[in-house]
């Protein structure tokens, strides 16, 4: 059971760039549609469950979200650099290292031999799936990067993305909450803060109709996330987070299918492939328990 719910995230958030995507905007109007979609989420479960909140609790969630919102935001820059079938399985790639290295080294979730060698497979076949769904196809008509322009923004993005992602569910792990919903609140106030300041430092009016829209992109969100801090109380941060990246499946073949994203036979191979890989990975991750 812990398993399954460790795998909504994975189709809550495998679906957040497509919804995005129709919804449209620029990154900063889906970011700021998210934080208060999300906000409306966890006001809605704050009344439902009435969870204890106190000062470590409101500090760190208030944390927490900021740091979502520079993730969320420089994900949305990188998908409209190089696309949400590359930008996602990339970023993908870069959160599984450095969050399962954070487990597992500053959490000691993984103590047996078991554990560590099953584990390690699993994150070698995770992270090859997202990198083989990367990979460019230098001669394809549909490449119109041919400089690396593009890409490097993207990259660039995708960088400051994964520190932010990092900083969001680390400090969370740390704070060692006995009910991981107490923190779903002060979390949301803290991301629509994050997507607030993210906005106006672009100098752009943030309350456009893009922003509405994106209201639904973050109880989709919210829902994803109330479901990983569940499973991360029950099966670590390295399990939780882990299976949750598993929805690039969802993000990457519905970006091609749905959003029109054009590919190569070679880089639709790769894709292919690479999604293989990432379900592997994530299969073998729920018998490191």
């Amino acid at each position: 059971m812990n398993i399954l719910v460790a795998l909504i995230p994975a189709i809550a958030w495998g679906s957040i760039g497509l919804i995005s995507g129709k919804l449209g905007g620029n990154p900063y109007q889906q970011t700021l549609g998210m934080t208060l979609g999300a906000f409306v989420f966890s006001v809605g479960l704050f009344l439902v469950v009435r969870p204890y909140i106190d000062l470590k609790i409101l500090i760190v969630g208030l944390l927490s979200g900021m740091l979502w919102a520079v993730g969320q935001g420089n994900q949305f820059r990188a998908m409209t650099n190089i696309g949400i079938s590359k930008a996602v399985p990339m970023s993908t790639g870069m959160q599984l290292f450095f969050n399962t290295l954070a487990g597992v080294l500053v959490f000691h979730e993984w103590q047996t031999t078991k554990q560590i060698s099953l584990g390690s497979i699993a994150l070698i076949l995770l992270i090859t799936g997202a990198t083989f769904t990367s990979l460019r196809d230098k001669h394809s008509v549909y490449n119109k990067d041919s400089d690396g322009t593009e890409f490097s923004k993207g990259l660039r993005a995708l960088i400051i993305s994964t520190a932010g992602y990092l900083g969001y569910t680390v400090i969370v792990k740390w704070g060692n909450f006995s009910n991981p919903v107490s923190i779903i609140l002060p979390q949301s106030i803290g991301m629509v803060i994050g997507g607030l300041i993210l906005a106006r430092g672009q100098g752009k009016n943030p309350w456009a109709k893009p922003t509405a829209k994106n209201i639904l992109t973050g109880i989709t969100w919210g829902i994803g996330n109330a479901a990983m801090f569940i499973a991360m109380s029950k099966v670590g941060l390295a399990i939780s987070y882990s299976l949750a990246q598993t929805g690039i499946i969802i993000s990457t073949i519905g970006s091609i299918v749905f959003l029109g994203e054009h590919k190569s036979k070679r880089e639709l191979f790769y894709t292919v492939l690479g999604c293989l890989l990432v379900i592997a990975g994530g299969v073998s991750l729920g018998f490191v328990q």
